[in-house]
């Protein structure tokens, strides 16, 4: 079995990288000066516990690949970036299926991003959809380099077939060997039978992305975070959607890491992947499928979300005009989000 990890940044860069140090095929899907350094030199991972160089095959698309019946795809894009992924690897033929077999229509593919809405983006191409929820505490600042945060495992993944009441015999024993190499590689693995209520839990908890990413790593926003997840909870709830508790949540959590400290990094340069995003420069941000997601459903129920409305509209903006993380202060946003109106960054934001 081979795994073609499209997105190889902070999250998939990991999972190609541990999955690969523990000799699994591994094809990594990057782009730009961090594909060019992979193929150089391999790529770095870091984390609490070792700095190593992996070698790791790496490759810009599907283009420069010929896929194989034994292939698992990884997607590991930002959310926003992921129907573009979808679309460009859908009708990629698979070389020794029968005649005329697509990736789409022959192939599994793991949907390892945040958010709640990328299953369903891929269901609209693949047949066999797997949802992953993710706890990775990941940075990719670097090109070639990515820094895993967790330790003993890298992190915890939640693995299920999507939706759950398609899953087969097929589906259980390619999870079961899945799941197998990602713990040997070095990731905490569960197995629950329905993986969207675990991915809920996980959107209320990314909520504080976005607040993180425009204050910076250190810049407070408690109170603001902790009103825009209380907010989501109320959304989500009202709407009837089935979210994890707590305290199940955490216990699983700690029984698989811990984050750890990177040495020769201060903790202010280990944000969130939306942090990342403006810290880049990278234009864009995936805080419309975090933030937004809960206006969106807040929308569809008949109900209003108006600080995660607020926080993803002045993100949104923040990446577009490329403001840094820390530009503006606490103080300064919260009038900006419970005000009539989101100020543009790139015009009246300080």
């Amino acid at each position: 079995m081979r795994y073609v990890v499209i997105g190889a940044g902070a999250v998939g860069g990991t999972i190609a990288g541990r999955l690969a140090r523990q000799g699994a095929d591994v094809v990594a899907v990057a782009r730009g000066e961090h594909l060019r350094t992979m193929q150089r030199e391999g790529l770095r991972l870091r984390t609490p516990d070792f700095d190593e160089r992996v070698r790791v095959t790496a490759v810009g698309g599907p283009q420069e690949i010929e896929l194989r019946s034994d292939d698992v795809l990884i997607l590991a894009t930002k959310t926003h970036q992921a129907d573009a992924a979808l679309s460009e690897w859908a009708d990629v033929p698979v070389q020794d299926a029968r005649d005329g077999a697509t990736a789409a229509d022959s192939l599994p593919i793991f949907t390892a991003l945040n958010g709640v809405a990328s299953e369903r983006m891929a269901l609209r191409y693949f047949d066999r959809v797997f949802g992953v929820c993710l706890w990775l505490p990941t940075v990719h600042l670097e090109p070639g380099e990515v820094i895993a945060r967790g330790t003993p495992n890298s992190g915890i993944l939640h693995l299920a077939r999507y939706p759950s009441v398609v899953a087969g015999e097929a589906d259980r024993e390619l999870l079961d060997r899945v799941a197998a190499d990602l713990r040997t590689a070095g990731f905490g693995v569960e197995r629950p039978s329905d993986v969207m209520p675990w991915k809920y839990h996980k959107l209320i908890s990314n909520i504080e992305n976005a607040f993180h990413a425009v204050l910076g790593p250190e810049g407070g926003g408690e109170d603001l975070i902790e009103a825009a997840q209380h907010e989501a909870r109320e959304v989500l709830h009202k709407a009837g959607i089935a979210v994890t508790d707590d305290e199940q949540e955490a216990a699983v959590r700690r029984r698989a890491f811990r984050v750890g400290a990177i040495p020769g990094i201060p903790a202010d340069r280990l944000g969130s992947s939306s942090w990342q995003s403006l810290a880049r420069g990278t234009g864009s941000i995936e805080t419309d499928y975090l933030n937004g997601e809960i206006a969106l459903i807040a929308r569809e129920h008949g109900l209003s979300a108006p600080l995660n409305t607020a926080i993803a509209a002045y993100a949104r903006q923040a990446a577009r005009h490329q403001r840094p993380p820390g530009h503006i202060s606490a103080a300064e946003l919260a009038p900006v989000l419970t005000g009539p109106a989101v100020s543009s960054p790139g015009r009246s934001g300080p």
